[in-house]
């Protein structure tokens, strides 16, 4: 997908899609659409395949998610931003999350649907205090927020819902010049992924809980010189025999824009305790390769936000290139025989 120049609702790009298969079985992204104003809006598109089931291209369906709340617009930009979408079989819905980039800066976003195609606010996401942190997540940027279809244990065993997501205290959006102090007892202070948790039972009678989240957990930081600068997460996580898959990006080279690289890996969790990491990846699955990745609004990016398991056992990535455009990979794992 690339942008309509002659739209003046994603002349600026088209970028970071969600993905969904819907009802009808049609497989759906929600793009990022950049106008020329820079403010972001949240598409929808159905995925066009040609006759060997390669995505080929999409059919436009205008957009489902604007920034009319005062939380999501910060008065010169912003918008909502990079969604991704999850099914929860347990509420027969879908669950957007987004970045909401308001007044204080990016924060998470929930957005419900039946149907793929109109979608009810259901938050910004709050966190809880945890006194254990000493300090409050939600006084930090947060973005790249995944959740997990089904249900998973609590730090305290019982069933949740959880999100993975990436708090930021190497940025403060009203002080620049003095980072934020991190959590009680992190040595490293980069951004990296987390996961907070909400009971089920507490969601199923009222699904507006779905945005108010604890048991905050740290999952992983940078390890690899691909990934030095941060890691956040890329698209909601799938239940595979070795647990659970999440395609993650990391962010090499200097913190400024045009002079770093996102280049694209995986995450194994524990199936039973998402915190654990079981293996990740040494090396990027993809990095910058394509022209299209390595020049645009900002060089050197791939960025997976959308996943698509397809029958034969591999997975359709879908992500943004350059923040401009959007692609396509396809993943085939490789387990040992026997």
């Amino acid at each position: 997908m690339v942008p309509d120049p002659a739209d003046p609702d994603e002349a600026g790009g088209v970028l970071n899609p969600a993905c969904a298969r819907g009802r009808d079985g049609e497989l759906y992204l929600f793009p990022r659409l950049v106008g020329g104003d820079t403010r972001s809006r949240v598409g929808r598109a159905r995925v066009l395949f040609d006759d060997g089931g390669v995505p080929s291209g999409v059919e436009r369906l205008g957009a489902v998610l604007e920034a009319t709340e005062v939380w999501e617009r910060n008065g010169r930009s912003g918008g909502v931003e990079d969604p991704r979408v999850t099914y929860l079989p347990l509420l027969d819905r879908w669950v957007m999350t987004y970045v909401a980039f308001g007044p204080l800066g990016p924060r998470v976003g929930l957005a419900v649907s039946d149907d793929l195609e109109r979608w009810e606010r259901i938050g910004p996401v709050a966190f809880a205090y945890e006194p254990a942190l000493r300090t409050d997540l939600n006084l930090y940027w947060n973005k790249d927020a995944l959740l997990f279809p089904e249900p998973v244990p609590a730090p305290g065993g019982e069933p949740a819902f959880a999100m993975l997501h990436r708090p930021a205290w190497d940025f403060d959006w009203n002080k620049p010049d003095e980072p934020k102090a991190p959590p009680a007892g992190l040595a490293d202070t980069r951004p990296g992924i987390w996961v907070s948790f909400a009971p089920v039972r507490e969601v199923l009678a009222d699904v507006r809980r779905l945005a108010w989240l604890g048991g905050h957990r740290l999952v992983a930081l940078p390890e690899r010189p691909w990934e030095h600068l941060k890691i956040g997460g890329g698209t909601p996580p799938l239940r595979v025999p070795e647990g659970w898959l999440v395609l993650h990006h990391g962010v090499s080279g200097r913190p400024v824009v045009g002079q770093s690289c996102y280049a694209a890996g995986v995450l194994v969790l524990d199936a039973h305790e998402v915190t654990r990491v079981l293996a990740r990846s040494a090396t990027p699955l993809l990095k910058p390769e394509l022209d299209a990745e390595r020049n645009g609004v900002v060089p050197n990016v791939v960025f997976p936000s959308g996943i698509d398991p397809r029958p034969d056992g591999t997975f359709d990535v879908y992500y943004g290139m350059a923040d401009s455009r959007i692609g396509a990979f396809r993943l085939t794992p490789q387990r040992p025989a026997g």
